[in-house]
């Protein structure tokens, strides 16, 4: 098998975390690759001013799109790489006890709500008013999907290299204290989409557990919109038919929790990368066994 089309299997059987770590891949390696090659012919594009968020909410009259693209592209291959390892670490933690629908969800309406909160900050913080920049970057999603996990369980214990197991708030505490430090330094809009989206997460998971979705309408429209142009591979969501005929069963939350012989799976798997194949136990080599066939 070739690397590519290693990759386009990976891509297939991937989840939803690994498709979006594709995703952010293309758009910063595609431009990248194909603006260089350009660049030899004296031809100059400065495709990031398309897609980034202006600071200048004016701009978002002739680029509109800037509001969601800004979260899909970086300025450079570190600051790829540092937001992809922290977007495969929030999302797995994440989808540890949500779906992934509520994933894609939520990473692009904290998208949105971090690049308003940018915004904001520079028409009414003195210091920023005068001040015109652009941001690009996946980390205030990120910050959104981790907090969210922190807020609905704080007090789960990972294991990180070198320091052994610490409980997720004080990740959580040490990111936070780092953008306020940080956040009169330098990249202060960066560190105000940061703050936005872990505020954001928190919010998330404290209306959800009051029955309310508050980026419900998010799926809406992208279910909306597969039906419109009738391709149902065209979105990772899945339809659920209900029977009428059976008695309505109350639900008291819109928290969905994952099922729970996937959820052993996905525990099962982390331990692996974590530990090796070898660490397991007989009984959870054998589950992982049986889920196989």
């Amino acid at each position: 098998m070739s690397i590519l089309e290693d990759l386009k299997m990976q891509f297939r059987i991937g989840g939803v975390v690994t498709k979006l770590i594709f995703w952010n891949i293309a758009f910063f390696a595609i431009p990248s690759i194909v603006f260089g090659l350009l660049s030899l012919f004296h031809i100059s594009i400065d495709f990031l001013s398309f897609v980034s968020l202006s600071s200048n909410p004016v701009d978002l009259l002739w680029k509109p799109w800037s509001i969601i693209s800004y979260a899909f592209f970086h300025f450079g291959i570190f600051h790829l790489l540092f937001n992809l390892l922290m977007l495969n670490f929030a999302g797995r933690l994440f989808l540890v006890f949500f779906t992934p629908k509520q994933f894609l969800s939520l990473y692009f309406v904290s998208a949105i709500f971090s690049g308003m909160i940018y915004i904001i900050g520079y028409r009414f913080i003195p210091v920023l008013i005068h001040v015109n920049t652009s941001l690009v970057g996946a980390s205030a999603a990120i910050m959104a999907i981790l907090f969210a996990t922190v807020a609905y369980s704080p007090f789960m214990e990972i294991r990180l290299l070198l320091l052994g197991n610490v409980k997720l708030w004080h990740i959580a505490l040490i990111l936070i204290g780092v953008d306020l430090i940080q956040l009169p330094m330098n990249n202060t809009g960066g560190h105000l989409a940061h703050l936005g989206g872990a505020f954001f997460g928190y919010l998330y998971i404290s209306q959800l557990k009051r029955g309310i979705d508050i980026c419900g309408w998010f799926s809406v429209i992208v279910d909306a919109l597969a039906n419109v142009f009738g391709n149902k591979k065209a979105t990772p969501f899945k339809k659920v038919h209900r029977n009428f005929t059976s008695p309505p069963v109350k639900r008291t939350s819109k928290i969905i929790q994952k099922d729970k012989q996937q959820q052993q799976i996905d525990e099962i798997l982390d331990k692996i990368s974590q530990s090796g194949y070898d660490s397991l136990t007989k009984d959870e080599k054998e589950f992982l066994f049986q889920s196989g066939k």
